[in-house]
C-alpha cells in the first residue's frame, strides 16, 4: 500500500480530501471564507458562547489573536473567567465520562467537594475560583476607592498582565487565549458579565459595602456604547465580519449594535457586517434567534443581501478548533 507523503498543513488537507458534503462542506466553505475576508482586507470580530473556555479552545483561539486573525471579541463572562481558571487550576479539574449516568446524590456529592459540573468537566472552587478571587477583589477595591472604572476584561487584562498568578499556571500560557488577548490589548465587550461567578462575587461585595461604587467594574449600555464607537471606528476603514460560536447574549448583543447605529441614530454611513458565520446546535423553531437562519438578520437591517453568510449545525467543540486550523494553515 502506497503512503502519502506528510504535510505541512495536515489538518487542511485532511478537510480539503473529506470535508465535501453538509455540514462538512459547509464549515470548509466558511473556514476559506473567513480566510478570504481576511485576504481582502477586512477583519474579523468573534462571538463566545456556552462553554468554550472550560473547553480549552484556547489550544487554537490563542494563536489566530497571535497571528491577527481575530480582531475583536465579544463573550460571556463565564468564557471570560473559565479561561483563566483553567490557567491557574488544570491539573484540578475533573472529567467524568460517564455523566449522563449520575443521579441527583452523586451530583450532591461533587457539590459537596466543591466540584461544579460543566457537562463532563468539573471546575475546582478552590483551585479555580477561590485562588483569582483574592487577586481580583484588590483590583477592584482599589479602582473602587480611587473613584475610577473599567470593563470586566480589563480587570482580567491587567491581573493578568501583572503576573500575580503565574505561579498558578498549569498549563502552557501559550494555550490561554485571555492572556494572548491581553498581550494584545484585544479589544472586547463582556455583556451579562453579573451572571458569571466573577460577576456574582462583585454583586456579594456591592451588598456588603466592601465595594461603594456598582459601576466600577462597568457593564450593560456602557458596553453597548463602547461597541458602537469601536464598530464606526472601526467597519469605516475595513469591511468587519461577524463569527458567531453558540448563541444567546454573546452573539445577540453585538450584532444589534448595526440597527441601533442606523435606526435609533439614524445614521445614514453605517457598514453592514461583512461577512456572518455561525456554529450552532439550535435549529430552527419557534421564535429561536439562536437558530435563526441568517437570511432573517437581513430583515433587521444586520446583513445585507450579498453579505457571504454560513451556518454550521454541530458542536461548536469539534468545529471551531478544525476551522481555526484551517485558517491557520495547520
Amino acid at each position: 500500500m502506497s503512503k502519502r507523503p506528510p504535510s505541512e498543513r495536515p489538518v487542511s488537507d485532511f478537510i480539503e480530501r473529506h470535508f465535501r458534503h453538509f455540514n462538512a462542506a459547509a464549515l470548509t466553505a466558511a473556514a476559506d471564507g473567513y480566510r478570504a475576508h481576511l485576504e481582502g482586507g477586512g477583519k474579523m470580530f468573534m462571538t463566545l458562547a456556552g462553554a468554550m473556555s472550560t473547553a480549552e479552545l484556547g489550544i487554537s483561539l490563542a494563536e489566530m489573536i497571535r497571528q491577527d486573525k481575530v480582531h475583536a471579541i465579544c463573550c460571556t463572562g463565564a468564557n471570560l473567567e473559565e479561561d483563566v481558571f483553567n490557567l491557574v487550576a488544570h491539573d484540578h479539574y475533573v472529567r467524568l465520562p460517564n455523566y449522563r449516568d449520575l443521579r441527583p446524590e452523586d451530583e450532591q456529592a461533587l457539590l459537596d467537594r466543591h466540584l461544579n459540573r460543566v457537562t463532563d468537566t468539573c471546575i475546582p472552587e478552590m483551585e479555580a475560583m477561590r485562588r483569582i478571587e483574592t487577586h481580583i477583589e484588590r483590583l477592584w477595591m482599589a479602582r473602587d476607592q480611587a473613584g475610577e472604572s473599567a470593563f470586566p476584561h480589563q480587570f482580567m487584562y491587567r491581573l493578568l498582565l501583572s503576573g500575580a498568578l503565574e505561579p498558578y499556571y498549569q498549563i502552557d500560557p501559550e494555550n490561554s487565549w485571555m492572556l494572548a488577548a491581553a498581550r494584545k490589548n484585544l479589544p472586547m465587550f463582556v455583556p451579562g458579565w453579573e451572571d458569571s461567578t466573577l460577576g456574582n462575587m462583585y454583586a456579594g461585595m456591592c451588598i456588603t459595602g466592601e465595594v461603594q461604587r456598582v459601576h466600577t467594574v462597568r457593564t450593560g449600555i456602557e458596553a453597548m456604547v463602547e461597541l458602537a464607537r469601536w464598530y464606526m471606528d472601526t467597519a469605516v476603514e475595513t469591511p468587519l465580519g461577524f463569527f458567531q460560536i453558540g448563541g444567546g447574549i454573546a452573539g445577540d448583543f453585538p450584532i444589534c449594535v448595526v440597527p441601533m447605529l442606523a435606526q435609533d441614530l439614524q445614521r445614514d454611513d453605517v457598514p453592514l457586517w461583512a461577512y456572518f458565520c455561525q456554529i450552532s446546535d439550535s435549529t430552527t423553531s419557534y421564535g429561536s434567534y439562536s437558530g435563526a437562519v441568517p437570511n432573517e438578520k437581513i430583515t433587521w437591517g444586520k446583513l445585507g443581501i450579498k453579505t457571504p453568510k454560513f451556518v454550521i449545525e454541530s458542536d461548536a467543540t469539534i468545529v471551531a478548533p478544525l476551522m481555526f486550523a484551517r485558517i491557520l494553515d495547520w
